[in-house]
């Protein structure tokens, strides 16, 4: 009887563990087609809902370490190329940057910065934060180097 009893129990766990985690893939699955159906509404691919509308178009491969050199390097253009509209901690003409790499994908930031007008006239995010600060970015002349040392920079400010 105490075999039958535990042979019973076994077999229960097992098919409770089975559908539960069918459950979890359902969900998954379901807000990755929900946000598929929501990029497609707004004329985004998924990849452009979630990192932004620009030459960025696949997953950057950027390590977890700062790259000091970098981030020194994105300081100089920083300030020769956002000071006059970004502050780190207040919002100025723009937002404030300090955690932006918290608030948003590095891509998104990096498209942000190459290509400000089409962000805004065709990211959701992008369209808010216009309408929060009602400036209109504009294209500071730089490279795709130069908005990567701008990210690294903008990486080690982060809290």
């Amino acid at each position: 009887m105490k075999n039958k009893s535990v042979v019973l129990f076994v077999l229960f766990t097992l098919i409770v563990t089975a559908c539960g985690g069918g459950e979890e893939k359902k969900e998954s699955a379901s807000s990755e087609s929900f946000k598929a159906k929501v990029a497609a509404k707004l004329g985004l691919t998924e990849f452009e809902f979630e990192n932004g509308v620009g030459p960025i178009k696949e997953k950057l491969n950027i390590p977890a370490e700062i790259d000091k050199k970098m981030a020194a390097e994105g300081l100089k253009i920083f300030e020769s190329k956002c000071m006059s509209c970004h502050k780190l901690d207040e919002k100025y003409t723009g937002p404030a940057l300090r955690d932006v790499t918290k608030r948003r994908t590095n891509e998104y930031i990096m498209n942000m910065i190459l290509n400000p007008e089409e962000m805004t006239k065709r990211h959701p995010e992008a369209r808010k934060l216009l309408g929060i600060h009602a400036t209109q970015m504009t294209f500071q002349n730089v490279t795709q180097e130069d908005t990567r040392k701008l990210l690294e920079y903008l990486r080690s400010e982060s809290k």
